[in-house]
C-alpha cells in the first residue's frame, strides 16, 4: 500500500512527513526492503489485540506502545506542485507520473492562509485555501486526461474496429492507473456515454478523467498549521465549502515537537492522543515549557490530537476501507522465535478467511481446511468475511 503526500511548496508537506515517518522508537526491521529518497515508512494506529489476551506483543515490523499497534504502510512524498504541473512546470510532469501507484492520495494545505498559490510568504489570513484544493484537484484531473489522451485516437479507432467493449478497452489503456474493468463500467454508465467510443470528445474524456481521478486516487484533505490564529475559520468555512471532502485539522509542527520530545525521554506521548505527560522537566528550558503548554491547550485541548496520525490513519481505514488482521494460534500466540502477535496485516475491507491463508502463505491457502476465531475459538469456513481486528488461526491439511 502506497499513500502519496501531495500540496503546493510552503504547506508544511515536508514537516507532515517527517512528524510522519518518525517512529517513537528505534525499529530493527522494516518491511521494505528499497526505500527511495522520496520514500518514507509511516505508521497507522491500530487497537493492539495483546491486552485481551493478557500480554504483550512483540511486533516484527513497526512497534507498540501500550497497546497501540504501529503498522508500517509506505509513503511518497511528492514535491510541492504548483498551477501548471500538468504541462511540467516545477517538474510537475515527473512527480505526479511518480503517484500512478499511490493508493491514496493526502493533500496538505496551508489552513491558515499564510502562503499564496506558490507558496511564497503572504499575510495570514490574506490567501483562501479553498483555491488551493480547487487547483490541486484540477492538476490531477489534467494529468489523468494527459494520461488518456496518450495515443487515444489510434487506440479508438482500434476499438471501433474491432467492435470492442469500451469499459473493458479503457480498463486496458489506463491499467497503470489502477483502472479495473468494473471502475471503467461504472464511470461510463455514470455519465451515459455514448456507445460509439469514437463520439468521446475532449470535454467527455474530462469527465471521464476527474471520475476515474477520484476513485482510483481517493483523498484526504490536511488542514495544516491549524495553531495560527487564521486556521481555525476557514477550517470551519472549508468543511461547508467541501461537504463530500473527507477533512482533518492538524498542526504537523506541534507533532513533529512532540515526538522529539518523547525521544529526548521529556515527555511521554503516544501519537494520535489527546494528552502527554511530562517525565523530565528539568531538561526543558522556559521556552520549550511553553511551546509544550501551548500545544497542550491550543491544539490536544482543542482539536483533541495533533491531527496528523488522524489524518493517515482515516485515509487507510476509512478512505480505503482496510483491515487490520493478526494472525494467532487458540493454543499459541507466539511464532516459532518466541515472538507474541509478531504480525498485524492491513487487507481489504472484504477479505474472507481462505485470502487470509493465502496472504500468510501460498501452501496455507492451497491446503485450507478452516479458520478458527482466537477470541471465540469458533471455526469459521473459507468465505467467511474477516473482520478489523480478528485474531485468526488457519488450519491446513498439511
Amino acid at each position: 500500500m502506497l499513500i502519496g503526500i501531495v500540496g503546493k511548496p510552503s504547506a508544511g508537506k515536508s514537516t507532515f512527513f517527517k512528524a510522519m515517518t518518525l517512529a517513537e522508537v528505534d525499529i530493527a526491521n522494516y518491511p521494505f526492503t528499497t526505500i527511495k529518497p522520496n520514500h518514507g515508512t509511516g505508521f497507522v494506529k491500530v487497537e493492539c489485540a495483546d491486552k485481551e489476551f493478557n500480554t504483550t506483543c512483540n511486533p516484527r515490523f513497526g512497534y507498540c506502545i501500550h497497546s497501540r499497534r504501529f503498522v508500517p504502510i509506505d509513503l511518497l512524498d511528492v514535491a510541492g506542485l504548483v498551477p501548471g504541473a500538468h504541462e511540467g512546470k516545477g517538474m510537475g510532469n515527473q512527480f505526479l507520473d511518480d503517484l500512478s501507484q499511490g493508493n491514496a492520495l493526502v493533500h496538505i494545505i496551508d489552513c491558515s492562509g499564510s502562503t499564496n498559490e506558490k507558496g511564497e510568504s503572504v499575510e495570514a489570513g490574506s490567501h483562501d485555501p479553498a483555491k488551493d484544493i480547487v487547483f490541486l484537484e484540477f492538476e490531477l484531473d489534467m494529468w489523468f486526461l494527459r494520461l488518456i489522451e496518450k495515443g487515444w485516437d489510434k487506440f479508438a479507432r482500434k476499438v471501433n474496429q474491432e467492435h470492442a467493449q469500451a469499459y473493458k478497452a479503457v480498463a486496458s489503456h489506463l491499467t497503470g492507473l489502477g483502472v479495473t474493468e468494473d471502475i471503467a463500467k461504472g464511470v461510463i454508465a455514470k455519465l451515459n456515454l455514448p456507445a460509439d467510443i469514437m463520439k468521446w470528445d475532449r470535454e467527455i474524456l474530462k469527465q471521464i478523467a476527474t471520475e476515474l481521478r477520484k476513485i482510483t486516487k481517493p483523498m484526504i484533505i490536511a488542514c495544516n498549521k491549524i495553531d495560527i490564529p487564521t486556521a481555525q475559520a476557514n477550517f470551519e468555512r472549508l468543511k461547508k465549502e467541501f461537504p463530500s471532502h473527507m477533512m482533518v485539522a492538524c498542526s504537523a509542527e506541534s507533532e513533529l515537537a512532540l515526538k522529539g520530545a518523547a525521544r529526548a525521554g521529556i515527555i511521554d506521548y503516544i501519537p494520535g492522543e489527546k494528552e502527554f505527560t511530562m517525565k523530565d522537566v528539568s531538561k526543558l528550558n522556559e521556552k520549550q515549557k511553553n511551546a509544550l503548554e501551548f500545544i497542550r491547550k491550543n491544539i490536544l485541548e482543542k482539536y483533541g490530537s495533533t491531527g496528523v496520525q488522524d489524518v493517515l490513519d482515516r485515509a487507510v481505514f476509512n478512505l480505503l476501507g482496510m483491515i487490520a488482521i493478526f494472525p494467532g494460534g487458540v493454543s499459541k500466540l507466539e511464532d516459532s522465535e518466541g515472538r507474541r502477535l509478531p504480525d498485524c496485516f492491513l487487507l481489504p475491507g472484504k477479505t474472507t478467511a481462505l485470502d487470509f491463508a493465502f496472504k500468510l502463505h501460498t501452501d496455507l491457502g492451497k491446503n485450507f481446511i478452516k479458520a478458527i476465531d482466537v477470541r471465540t475459538k469458533k471455526a469459521v469456513g473459507k468465505d467467511h468475511p474477516l473482520k478489523h481486528r480478528d485474531v485468526v488461526e488457519i488450519v491446513t491439511g498439511k
